[in-house]
């Protein structure tokens, strides 16, 4: 299958975009690792699947991980069975700030402080093990948190195991396909998804 193309204008017309969390829809699912990311991308927003973008590492590294079993190429947007086989895995995925944008340094300080309210509440609701927030600069400042460091963190959020991974963006050019997979199979086992 070709990879679907988005002209710079189409891209901009999904600037402020939302994309749905990814969460269990089922009485039988249990949500038992959350990804967060920072903010959805307009690649993200375009396709309404999270972690899209075709420079984005996320899914790659997950299958390297172990963490889920079967490949998934989200640039031409996330299939039906691909969401079904997350949830049967345990995994969701959310955002610290749901409004879609080229780049995350377009994003207030303010509003990453009330997408960790936001968070917060969500993991309340939803009660996942682990929550798995990819990006510590994003932490930091939504948390309050100046000097945390990645991995777990010393407290809980609302219930949850609280680690803070790599960013799976192509941007973040410290980390390969196989240090993400690291870190995510380490949120993964202690989610007991592996």
């Amino acid at each position: 299958m070709s990879r679907r193309t988005f002209s710079r204008a189409e891209l901009e017309s999904f600037r402020d975009a939302v994309v749905p969390d990814l969460l269990p829809t089922a009485p039988n699912e249990q949500l038992r690792l959350l990804f967060v990311g920072i903010n959805p991308g307009l690649w993200t927003a375009a396709t309404q699947t999270h972690f899209a973008h075709p420079g984005n590492r996320f899914y790659p590294a997950l299958l390297l991980g172990g963490v889920i079993t079967e490949p998934v190429d989200p640039a031409n947007g996330m299939s039906e069975a691909d969401r079904a086989m997350m949830r049967r895995r345990g995994i969701g995925i959310s955002n610290v700030v749901h409004r879609a944008t080229a780049k995350a340094s377009e994003l207030s300080n303010d509003e990453l402080r009330a997408g960790g309210v936001q968070l917060t509440e969500l993991v309340a609701r939803e009660q996942p093990k682990v929550v798995a927030i990819a990006g510590i600069t994003a932490y930091r400042t939504a948390f309050g948190r100046p000097k945390a460091v990645p991995g777990r963190q010393p407290e809980d959020l609302a219930g949850a195991e609280l680690w803070v991974v790599p960013n799976p963006s192509g941007l973040n050019a410290h980390e390969t396909v196989a240090s993400l997979a690291a870190a995510y199979r380490e949120v993964a086992e202690a989610a007991g998804i592996i």
